[in-house]
């Protein structure tokens, strides 16, 4: 089954309107709803704006009235067909009188599936697929997390061209440049959750917040947790009242996201030393690699990650690059390179 032009126009809004910014990250995906009249021209636009608001249609056809009624309605994601803070949007459908759907993204939530066959059911005409890669690019950690039933990770860390992440003194401050910091902060913010371990907390006493380029603190943080069995004195930055904060008395990573899981959370920036690091490595739990490569060299010190147990290159843990980034040092500072980059091979 085909689709027109005009569906094709009002997908490609759709995915705009799932977009828009300041919608919260999670747990909900980003969705955008047009309604097309049957001469092509749009009657209604909505989106969802998080957890606990009307889905994209709900906000649609509560615009467009009666006007609904003989639309078509053009949606991101295919429309859910179970009751949660918010009815089923198949039904909403049905009952507001539309005689086709147009969808990108099947439902992967296992509770929302089922919309395109209740619509097909009450005989609303419906395709599904249309500019599916643009809708899961825009909701992968989404998508990611519903099929995997846990986070996804990014490993961010700082290197010297070397590989060391801090000098054998244990400075580690100008390993990455301010224009490399400042974009560590806004990836922070694209994440929901950032994670270290206890012996982070103890010796840097990082806060663990999301800062903009002035150093001030965003309006939304993301939550901070602490991973290890050991207490922690509660005078730490990690404790203050800047985000929410959970200690994870685990040292087992896949424990760890299930927690974290449990808690409705998608997209783990994992910013620990080397050991954790390391432990997230080995369990094959590491979805994606941010690094910022510094031109200097040490020749000794701490190593970004720790021992992986590879003895011989057949072993080395391969990854794909996706992007390189140049970004220029400001007053003075070096030029950092940023590397994006995921595994080859995942084993969980």
């Amino acid at each position: 089954m085909t689709t027109s032009e005009a569906e094709r126009s009002a997908m490609r809004r759709a995915l705009s309107l799932a977009a828009t910014p300041g919608v919260p990250l999670g747990p909900n995906p980003r969705v955008g709803c047009v309604l097309l009249a049957p001469d092509g021209t749009t009657i209604a636009e909505g989106f969802h704006r998080g957890a606990g608001t009307p889905h994209a249609e709900a906000a649609a056809l509560a615009e467009a009235g009666a006007a609904a009624r003989g639309a078509t309605a053009v949606v991101s994601l295919e429309p859910c067909n179970h009751t949660g803070r918010t009815g089923p949007c198949s039904e909403a459908l049905i009952a507001a009188g539309v005689v086709r759907v147009v969808f990108a993204q099947p439902d992967a939530n296992p509770v929302a599936v089922g919309g395109a066959a209740r619509l097909r059911e009450a005989g609303v005409e419906v395709v599904g697929g249309e500019m599916i890669d643009e809708a899961q690019a825009l909701n992968r950690v989404w998508s990611f997390s519903v099929a995997h039933r846990r986070p996804f990770v990014t490993w961010k860390f700082a290197t010297t061209l070397d590989g060391r992440s801090a000098a054998a003194d244990g400075t580690s401050r100008w390993v990455s440049s301010r224009a490399a910091r400042i974009d560590t902060h806004r990836l922070r913010g694209l994440c929901d959750t950032m994670l270290v371990g206890t012996h982070t907390v103890e010796v840097d006493d990082p806060e663990l917040t999301v800062r903009d380029e002035h150093d001030q603190p965003v309006a939304v943080q993301p939550l901070r947790a602490v991973m290890g069995l050991r207490d922690l004195p509660p005078g730490r930055r990690v404790f203050n009242d800047r985000a929410e904060t959970v200690h994870l008395r685990t040292r087992d990573p896949e424990d760890a996201l299930a927690r974290l899981h449990a808690l409705d959370r998608q997209h783990v920036f994992l910013e620990g030393g080397p050991s954790l690091a390391g432990a997230f490595l080995a369990a094959g739990l590491v979805d994606e690699v941010v690094t910022y490569v510094a031109p200097m060299l040490l020749g000794a010190g701490a190593s970004a990650v720790a021992d992986l147990g590879i003895t011989t290159i057949t072993d080395a843990v391969h990854l794909d690059v996706s992007d390189v980034t140049v970004l220029h040092g400001h007053d003075g500072e070096d030029t950092n390179v940023r590397l994006t980059m995921r595994p080859q091979l995942r084993r969980n």
